[in-house]
């Protein structure tokens, strides 16, 4: 009897290891034959020609020869990048579906209603690409020929009107936190897109216009806008003689537009760190260097601890912006 009660208690012993060992054994099988057969799905999150889809372009034939496996880019845009996000939660979580995500992603949670999925539970980022400065710029035949012009009509409460990509965008929030701080007034003028904004700032339909340096340089090259202030904390190589805004008058004043690639966190965590490990590698890869740098991006990389900080960070920041201001979405 005492044998038999002894058996008993060894088994009961080690029986929840060994049924948690079965229940991991899928996930420690699929995570050493990753990649296996099957092409890599990165959905770049906005429409085609936009940086989104030129980041996940860019990164893909590279990812690919390291893998030694197909990466194709699937554009999937929408609601700010939300409906490009859900699909891939919708994926199985095997490794297989990628999320190319851009700064809207911090706005989302804050601005969305009944947002169907939550940005820092249900995601994990795999690396953090890079970051852009914000470019404030002025049609080249109005009256603001620097920053300090539109500081000093936005105090006069002059009625100061800007446009952005649209409302809620990263441009729309600087804007806002920067006129909520410093006691400013201006005037938001939301465009559905990058496109429509130029054409009017190009023309002067719209004063001012904050886009990326992806999306305002072509312009600024051309002497169609003038440059007057950009929204990283420092100045930017592309426009060296432009300061921040920073460094006129609000200090620690800081607006990064952002890249990154993201996953379902119930992706395996041996996944996770081989992505993060492999996108590392092609961050550093000469020609992918260039071409990111040449879209005016600066190239970050590292951890997914980095990406996670980074990013819960701009959740938070934009998320008291938008309450602050009773910013709603279109």
């Amino acid at each position: 009897m005492a044998i038999f009660y002894s058996n008993a208690r060894f088994f009961k012993l080690w029986l929840k290891p060994l049924l948690l060992l079965c229940s991991l054994w899928p996930i420690f099988a699929m995570a050493q034959t990753w990649p296996g057969k099957q092409p890599i799905k990165l959905v770049a999150v906005f429409p085609p020609g936009g940086s989104v889809d030129q980041v996940s372009r860019i990164i893909a034939p590279v990812l690919s020869q390291q893998l030694g496996q197909s990466v194709v880019v699937e554009n999937k845009g929408g609601a700010s990048g939300v409906i490009g996000t859900s699909s891939v939660l919708s994926a199985p979580a095997d490794g297989y579906t990628f999320a190319v995500v851009f700064d809207t992603h911090g706005v989302n949670q804050s601005l969305i209603p009944n947002m169907p999925y939550d940005s820092k539970r249900d995601l994990v980022p795999l690396i953090l690409v890079g970051t852009s400065a914000m470019v404030l710029t002025a049609n080249v035949g109005n009256e603001f020929k620097t920053f300090a012009d539109v500081v000093a009509a936005a105090k006069a409460k002059r009625n100061v009107s800007f446009g952005t990509i649209g409302n809620g965008s990263l441009g729309h929030l600087a804007m806002a936190l920067l006129g909520k701080n410093a006691n400013l007034e201006f005037s938001h003028i939301p465009y559905k897109g990058g496109g429509p904004l130029m054409t009017d700032a190009v023309a002067g339909h719209v004063p001012l216009a904050i886009g990326t340096v992806f999306l305002s340089k072509p312009h600024i090259d051309n002497k169609r806008i003038r440059p007057l202030a950009v929204t990283s904390l420092k100045r930017v190589p592309e426009f060296p003689d432009v300061p921040t805004i920073s460094e006129t008058g609000f200090p620690g004043f800081e607006a990064p537009a952002w890249w990154a690639v993201l996953a379902s966190s119930k992706t395996p965590p041996d996944i996770v760190k081989r992505m993060n490990d492999e996108l590392n590698k092609v961050l550093q890869n000469p020609e992918v260097a260039q071409k990111l740098s040449a879209q005016g991006i600066e190239l970050s990389g590292g951890s997914v601890e980095k990406a996670k900080t980074f990013i819960d960070k701009q959740i938070d920041t934009w998320a008291k912006v938008v309450r602050d201001n009773g910013i709603k979405p279109d």
